[in-house]
């Protein structure tokens, strides 16, 4: 494929895309037209944004390369929107619709010889419904493409995935496109981007040019939009004060709109579910005694012998859920483990946000904690495969409870604790929490946890291999002398290394390495020796 790219950019220069040219490069452009399913012409442009690009490509380029007036170049306009729809190219300003980049995932596929294919958009859930909206609204924001293609590629999802509640119940709306493509938006920012204040300027990513934008801001803060009147969306209130300058979803278009999602209505949303197909490959190195623990999780949290394992305790009479505790010094693996168990059993993530929980309203919290777990319920209820329940950090919430507790943030912080306590108790699922600080964990919390995993520093053998993953140029006795002289965790050993690669792309490589991550790693060490921890601090 590479080769055919290079033969057809070669006989292209200068040929103006005759009748000659096409038919002497007819067999390289005839096989990448079928590989990328598009025209022979389309073929020839995607080739010669291969050589002038991948970033930066504009008009300009083509009709320097094929020899043709800046003027006839233009004739060109629809192959290349028909390459940015066809995902091959994308627009680095979609309102000026002039220059050109290659996107990465098409870079990457030609890496390995092969032709892009776009993603296969039909039979999605919700979750994977809203991951692709949040690729194609960062785009919009990206000013990659138009609002008004934006609203038509959507449509053309939503046509495909008519199974999706989200879909029925918006399509039922019978909203124009427009209002539509807004309501989406706001369905967006509430799910991907947990964004439930909304500001007039947000919105400008979805208009197509700036009357629209007026028009709408002015329908927005008169109450006229026909969102507002239909009560989809509302004016954000805080302390009881309407404000007319900022937006949300209304609770009952969470509830009914985002019914698949289990969002929150008229509390904070507490979690985020990532799904297990979205999560990146990682490989760890842990000490063997961690390593075996981490195995044996990993292999209980395998369907078959979860599933087995459930039954038996319940056949004893035993509780059927199933919390663990990661806990040791920050930067050990903690939390990254928790997202590859995840992978690779095939279980999403619901991540709690700690600090959400803890409401600065008394009262609130309490409701904050009994929905999250409704909400983990209800995810458990419809997967086939339970869920992981993260605690992140989990050192404000398992704490040792204060006894004669007076003040009301003291009363409110033990009435968490209990509920959380009565609810391990009943749990149904996977729940895991990780802390820094164990030596504050309250006693009955440690009497729930079935397993207890202590991450520790790695030892001087598994940081060689750490070092040699992060920077793979480093030479054995290289990765050995480092890994003596510097006793870090992995995530210390990976800030380092990305500090690293932040001095090569500024400064180019070198061929002795060895000083530069010295000076890094005891910059490293000095950071870590300054740092204070008080209280539950990271």
């Amino acid at each position: 494929m590479l080769g055919a790219i290079e033969r057809v950019v070669e006989l292209s220069e200068g040929s103006k895309l005759s009748a000659a040219f096409m038919k002497k490069a007819g067999k390289e452009i005839r096989f990448l037209a079928d590989s990328f399913g598009i025209t022979p012409q389309q073929a020839v442009l995607f080739c010669i944004s291969m050589e002038k690009g991948p970033r930066h490509i504009d008009y300009y380029d083509y009709a320097n390369h094929l020899d043709m007036s800046r003027i006839s170049i233009f004739n060109i306009t629809d192959d290349l929107t028909a390459l940015v729809r066809r995902q091959l190219l994308r627009y680095r300003d979609a309102k000026e619709q002039d220059t050109f980049d290659i996107p990465t995932d098409v870079l990457k596929a030609l890496r390995h010889n092969k032709a892009y294919e776009m993603p296969k958009l039909k039979d999605l859930d919700c979750v994977e419904l809203f991951e692709v909206m949040r690729k194609w609204f960062d785009d919009l924001s990206d000013d990659a493409v138009l609002p008004s293609l934006l609203s038509d590629d959507l449509d053309a999802l939503f046509d495909d995935n008519p199974q999706i509640e989200f879909v029925k119940r918006l399509r039922a709306l019978k909203l124009n496109k427009r209002n539509e493509l807004m309501l989406v938006y706001f369905c967006h920012l509430q799910v991907n981007k947990d964004d439930d204040d909304i500001r007039p300027n947000q919105l400008e990513d979805i208009c197509e040019t700036m009357s629209d934008f007026t028009r709408l801001r002015g329908e927005l803060r008169s109450g006229s939009h026909v969102l507002i009147e239909r009560k989809l969306i509302e004016p954000y209130c805080e302390n009881g004060i309407v404000n007319n300058s900022r937006f949300k979803l209304t609770d009952e278009a969470k509830k009914n709109l985002l019914c698949e999602l289990h969002m929150p209505a008229g509390e904070e949303k507490l979690s985020g579910v990532i799904d297990a197909g979205m999560i990146t490959p990682k490989v760890l190195y842990y000490t063997e005694q961690v390593e075996r623990q981490v195995d044996e999780l990993k292999g209980f949290f395998q369907q078959d012998q979860y599933k087995l394992i459930k039954q038996r305790m319940q056949q004893r009479g035993f509780r059927q859920g199933f919390a663990c505790l990661f806990y040791g010094g920050p930067g050990t693996g903690k939390t990254e483990t928790v997202y590859q168990l995840a992978r690779q059993t095939g279980r999403s993530i619901m991540v709690v946000d700690v600090p959400q929980i803890k409401s600065k309203w008394v009262g609130e919290s309490e409701k904050n904690i009994k929905a999250l777990f409704d909400q983990y319920r209800a995810l458990v209820d419809k997967a086939s495969v339970a869920p992981i329940l993260l605690f992140n950090e989990a050192d404000a919430i398992i704490g040792t409870r204060k006894s004669g507790a007076s003040s009301a943030v003291d009363k409110m912080e033990n009435t968490i604790q209990n509920i959380i306590l009565q609810e391990m108790e009943t749990l149904d699922g996977i729940m895991i929490a990780t802390t820094n600080l164990e030596e504050n964990l309250d006693p009955a919390f440690e009497r729930r946890f079935l397993y207890k995993l202590k991450f520790v520093k790695p030892d001087a053998s598994v940081r060689i291999h750490i070092w040699k993953s992060m920077i793979p140029e480093l030479t054995e006795a290289d990765a050995q002398a480092i890994a003596s002289q510097y006793d870090f965790s992995g995530g210390q050993i990976e800030n380092v290394a990305r500090r690293y690669t932040v001095d090569c792309i500024l400064h180019g490589s070198q061929k002795d390495i060895l000083p530069l991550l010295s000076n890094l790693s005891s910059d490293e060490q000095l950071m870590k020796k300054n740092q204070r921890r008080i209280g539950f601090l990271r």
